[in-house]
Formats: C-alpha cells, structure tokens, sequence
C-alpha cells in the first residue's frame, strides 16, 4: 500500500516501493479509487522508487486518462534521474507533469 496525504485539493501519493508488475495492479486500484472520490490534483511521487516497468506505466497512464476526463492533472514528483530518462524517451514527459519537490 501507499502512503497516501491529501493537502487541500492535492492528493499525494507515496508508493512503498518499485511501481513494478508486482504491486502496478493494486497502485492503480489506489489511483482510481482516489479520483473516483474526487481527487482532480493527483501526485505521485516517486522519491525512494528505483525502477517502474511496462505495467507501472499502465497504472500511471489509466490515472492520467481518468483524471483527465475530468478536468484533472496528474503530476509525477521526485522521479530518479533514471526514471525521468526512462518517461523521457516515451514521451511521458509530455503527457504528465513531472517535477522535483
């Protein structure tokens, strides 16, 4: 499970490790569920998170397409330099906004 703070309107999310095949289904449970409830500013950051694969940017991308539908934004924080290059070269980078706290 992630940690999970909620400042005002912004959600945060902390996932508790990588944002791999392993834990992807249940981050993106968490995601949905948070924007279902209303979440519209959701952040995840990925301080601490060494590697996310194909099925982790899954999950990121279905949050990105829900909060999307709703006038929403998803922000990703605090990626490694790894990370970032790896969002880069899909072209993530494009899709989300991604920043260092």
């Amino acid at each position: 499970m992630s940690e999970i703070i909620t400042e005002q309107n912004q959600v945060i999310v902390k996932p508790d490790g990588n944002v791999v095949a392993s834990m992807a289904q249940d981050l993106r449970f968490e995601l949905l569920g948070l924007i279902k409830d209303g979440a519209t500013q959701l952040t995840v950051d990925l301080e601490g998170v060494k590697m996310v694969d194909s099925d982790g940017i899954g999950a990121l991308i279905a949050a990105h397409k829900a909060l999307a539908k709703n006038g929403g934004k998803l922000t990703i924080a605090n990626p490694s330099d790894d990370i970032r290059e790896f969002f880069r070269l899909m072209h993530l980078d494009k899709q989300f906004t991604i920043k260092r706290t």
